[in-house]
Order: structure tokens, then C-alpha cells, then sequence
């Protein structure tokens, strides 16, 4: 019968708005924690997914730029044993040379992009822990207000009030028989 006394307990009375409260700032909670972990996933997903499409470009350009500059210096070694194709050779090494130059500033401003979504990633995992510490200092704090400001005192209630009832049961209990006075079977039998 104990673990039907809270559905015992009546609209009207004070403690069932106390858990009701408490209940429905258990659900805000959760719920708010779920959100949290949800945005979390999203942007550790997003973050590797960028790391992923951006990884192999990197290396890409890295071996391209090598490719050029190596191709740089057979155009050079070529423009001095051959001299009537020197001209041609100059054009083709100054193209090269922009090329370089295009590829170079591409792979910066690619640096540029994965550096600013790195730190943009971490901005937003840095903001979500400071959330989540926040939420857990104020679930912290709520739950300590709550301890203090209404759980205690309606625990010290119920245990006057239960002092009251076995004060007001022993002041309406019948007056006992004396002990002198002898019993009739049926009343000396206990069960």
C-alpha cells in the first residue's frame, strides 16, 4: 500500500504541485540535454566531414605543387642546353610560374577556409560546453533550492503532522481494562 500513497495525494494539496513541478523541470531538463546532444553530434559529424573532403585536396595541391615545382626546374635545366627554344621555353616557364603562384594562393585560401572552420568547430563546441556546465550548475543549484526551500521543510511537516495523528490516536484510544481484572478466553486470545 506504500507505493500507492502518491496517488493518494490530493489536488488541493501543496506537495502534489511540489512534484508536479519537479517533474515537468525533470522533462525541461532532459529534453534540454537531448537538444544539446543532438546539436553536439551534428557539428562533430559536420567537422568530420569537412576534415574529410578537405584532407585529400590538401594533399592533392601538396603533390601538384611539387609536380610544378619539380616541372619549374626541368624547364630551366632544358631553356640553358637548348638555346634556339630558349624564348618559348621563358613563356612556358613564366606560365608555369603563374600557375604556381594561382595554385599557391588557391592552397591558402583553402588553408584559410579549413583553419577558420576548425576554429569555427571548436567555437561551437567550446559555446556547447559552456552551455551544458551552465545547465548542469543551474540543475545543480535548482536542485539544491528545492532540497532546502521544500523538500526538507515538507518532510519536517509530515513528521509533526504524523506526531499529531498518533497524539490524537492515543488521546481517542479507549481506556485499557485494569490489569487486575481477569479475561474471558475469547479476549485472551491474540490473532
Amino acid at each position: 500500500m506504500r507505493s500507492l500513497l502518491a496517488l493518494q495525494i490530493s489536488t488541493d494539496d501543496p506537495l502534489f504541485w511540489i512534484l508536479v513541478i519537479i517533474a515537468a523541470s525533470f522533462v525541461i531538463i532532459a529534453l534540454t540535454i537531448l537538444f544539446i546532444a543532438v546539436a553536439i553530434g551534428r557539428i562533430s559529424r559536420t567537422v568530420a566531414a569537412v576534415e574529410k573532403r578537405v584532407e585529400p585536396m590538401l594533399e592533392r595541391l601538396s603533390a601538384l605543387s611539387e609536380e610544378v615545382r619539380k616541372m619549374t626546374a626541368q624547364g630551366r635545366e632544358i631553356a640553358g642546353q637548348i638555346q634556339e627554344m630558349s624564348g618559348h621555353l621563358s613563356t612556358a616557364a613564366l606560365h608555369l610560374s603563374e600557375s604556381t603562384a594561382i595554385v599557391r594562393d588557391e592552397m591558402r585560401e583553402i588553408r584559410d577556409l579549413v583553419s577558420h572552420s576548425v576554429e569555427t568547430a571548436r567555437d561551437k563546441v567550446e559555446m556547447i560546453s559552456r552551455s551544458i556546465d551552465e545547465t548542469h550548475a543551474q540543475v545543480v543549484a535548482t536542485t539544491r533550492f528545492i532540497q532546502s526551500r521544500i523538500v526538507d521543510p515538507a518532510r519536517e511537516l509530515a513528521a509533526i503532522m504524523a506526531g499529531i495523528r498518533r497524539g490524537l490516536e492515543v488521546l481517542t484510544a479507549p481506556t485499557p481494562k485494569p490489569i487486575n481484572q481477569s479475561y474471558g478466553e475469547e479476549e485472551m486470545f491474540i490473532g
